[in-house]
């Protein structure tokens, strides 16, 4: 995250002290995010109803209007551009899970510190995923055959579930960005997926989180 770039950041949650103190950490651990809040999802649609949109959106399921994976599905068609990160008292596989299958980019469960939210905003901001380690460890498991990918689409594969941005996975393997972005999509069609949050998903339920060559 460029830190001398202004960042867009809606928190969308009804929870008064909390949205105080995630405010105060955030402006005091990342002063480039202007951050604006609301606290139901109707103020939420008007907000992202005017621009300049905000890049991120940190959101509550449960707010006093809206409950569940509808609330995202809505937040995701107001803005279908921008990144949104789940906050969750409730961080159960499961709901981990119903998450990354509606979209979200990340997830990041309410009894988190405030070094996981720096490692959220700069994973999901980077184009990659946030999952905290070990929250799909107990995924519920449909999993179709584990694919054979090649050696090189291993490597990209790990760096990808590990929330690497197609940029940082070129450097750390030496690879141009071009050759990285042909091996993302390879590795998407033999996955039968279309975005890095269900290649997580996925890995989490073949087991490939601690060994995604496996």
């Amino acid at each position: 995250m460029d830190r001398g770039a202004r960042l867009d950041c809606l928190l969308v949650d009804d929870h008064a002290m909390f949205v105080e103190a995630l405010a105060l950490l955030v402006s005091i651990r990342h002063p480039e995010v202007a951050l604006e809040t609301a606290g139901h999802l109707a103020g939420a649609l008007r907000r992202l109803a005017c621009p300049p949109l905000p890049a991120l959106v940190l959101l509550d399921l449960n707010l006093p209007d809206s409950r569940g994976t509808g609330t995202l599905a809505a937040v995701r068609e107001a803005a279908p551009r921008a990144r949104v990160i789940v906050l969750s008292a409730d961080d159960r596989p499961e709901t981990v899970v119903a998450a990354l299958e509606a979209g979200a980019a990340g997830f990041i469960p309410k009894s988190g510190d405030a070094a996981m939210l720096g490692a959220a905003l700069r994973q999901v901001l980077a184009g990659g995923v946030f999952v905290p380690p070990g929250a799909l460890a107990h995924a519920p498991s449909a999993a179709p055959a584990t694919p054979e990918l090649t050696a090189r689409q291993q490597d990209v594969f790990r760096c990808l579930v590990a929330g690497l941005s197609n940029k940082l996975i070129a450097r750390e393997l030496a690879l141009s960005d071009s050759t990285v972005k042909t091996h993302v999509q390879a590795i998407y069609d033999k996955l039968g997926v279309a975005s890095r949050a269900q290649a997580v998903l996925l890995a989490a339920r073949m087991g490939w989180l601690d060994d995604p060559a496996a």
